[in-house]
Order: structure tokens, then sequence, then C-alpha cells
């Protein structure tokens, strides 16, 4: 569930990254890819909901760019910009993702100018020491414009699935998870304006059928994940 490490060191990670990840999560009955595509897909129900379309969106702790496609598919964007601390992963991004719109750097090479209509964030604050976690979102402020949206996604530590599988994944050991409501407050304390906060993948594979379920019980901190939708005043 979770994509970046940003005080750590990850590119010992990348080429076994996938791998590593999908054994945590095969737990669930499910890998990485229907994740990041339920995770978009949700966001672009929040999206269609406010009558945003972003044309640029940010990747903020986008590794290796497997959300990319995703996030130019579902949410329709023009280009996608992802920025990420580890050189390797980078690297493997502009390999991989060359014949797409986007373009990978590192956030000492981004300037932000205010200029970003979305940023998509996951599983990267429960990697950053508490007191950094401040200045990255006061960063991420500054690269959307005015009225621009944060997607902020963090693993619930109120899930008991959720901390199994960290602890099945060797990137996630170490991790100091927060609160919805954690999360929450520091978005606020930046001066962000937070719209929401939905809970999903509450269900494994082997409960699929009561995935229905899961749009109506998203205010509940039931879910392996959740959202903060943030806007910026």
């Amino acid at each position: 569930m979770s994509e970046k490490r940003e005080d750590t060191d990850f590119d010992p990670y990348v080429r076994d990254y996938d791998r590593i990840l999908n054994e945590g999560l095969g737990v669930s009955g499910e890998d990485r890819t229907f994740f990041a595509i339920g995770r978009i897909s949700s966001l672009a129900g929040c999206l269609s909901r406010l009558s945003f379309a972003p044309k640029i969106v940010m990747d903020y702790g986008c590794g290796t760019g497997g959300s990319t496609p995703h996030l130019l598919d579902l949410l329709r964007a023009q280009t996608v910009v992802g920025l990420d601390v580890s050189p390797k992963s980078l690297q493997v991004a502009r390999q991989i993702h060359a014949s797409l719109p986007s373009e990978y750097l590192s956030p000492d090479q981004y300037e932000p100018r205010a200029s970003i209509d979305l940023v998509y964030c996951n599983g990267l604050f429960h990697h950053v020491r508490p007191s950094r976690r401040p200045a990255i979102a006061r960063y991420v402020a500054d690269c959307l414009r005015p009225g621009g949206i944060f997607s902020l996604w963090e693993n619930n530590p109120w899930n008991p699935g959720t901390r199994y599988v960290m602890s099945r994944v060797s990137f996630d050991r170490d991790a100091i998870m927060l609160t919805a409501r954690e999360a929450r407050s520091l978005l606020r304390s930046i001066g962000l304006e937070v719209l929401r906060t939905d809970h999903c993948f509450i269900f494994p594979r082997v409960l699929k059928a009561f995935r229905g379920l899961e749009p109506y019980l998203a205010r509940l901190a039931l879910g392996a994940q959740y959202q903060v939708l943030c806007r910026k005043r």
C-alpha cells in the first residue's frame, strides 16, 4: 500500500520493490496495481463531485512511476510531474514511461511555482520523521496553484490488517504511522482547507462480494488506507 520512503536511502530497494511489496500485500489477495487503481479511481470520483478536472498532476513520492498511467487515464490529466528522492527510482521511471507525457525529478530539481492543479501523494508521510512533515506539506502547498487540490493517502494505523502487511514489508517495518486526524491537523497547520476524509479497502479478496458496500462505509475508520482531500485557499 505504501510507495516511497523520504528519510532513508531507498535506492537499494528499487530492483526488488514490486516483489517485496506484492509479497506483503499477498495476504489481502491483491497486488499493488489493484490498490493503485482503487486509490486513483476513488480520487477521480471525489474530483468529479467537485467538478474539478486537473490537467497538470504531480505525484509526490512517485517511485518508479507506477501510478503515472493511472493518473493520466483515470484523471484524464494532460501531464504528470513525478518527484522522488531516490535517483535510481527516477532513472527507472524515465525509462519505463518515456512514451508518456511525464517528467521525473528530485524535489531539489523542482522549484515550486504555484502551478500544479493536483498533487497526489501515497504512503510517503509515514516514512518521514514527524518533525519534517510540515516542511514537506508546505512544499506541496507551494507547488499547488490557488484552488489546487492535494490528495494525501496514508495507511490506516487502526486497521490490524494494514499493520500486519507493513510488518511483512522490509521497508515499512520502521514506519511511524499517522492517523487521519493527525493528517488533517498537519494539513490545516500549513493553511490548507480540508474537504473530506475517506477510508478505502475494507474487504479483502475473500470478502469481495461485500466491496459494493465500501462507499457507504468510507467515513468510518475501517479501511486499510485513508485519503484526506484538501484545497489550497
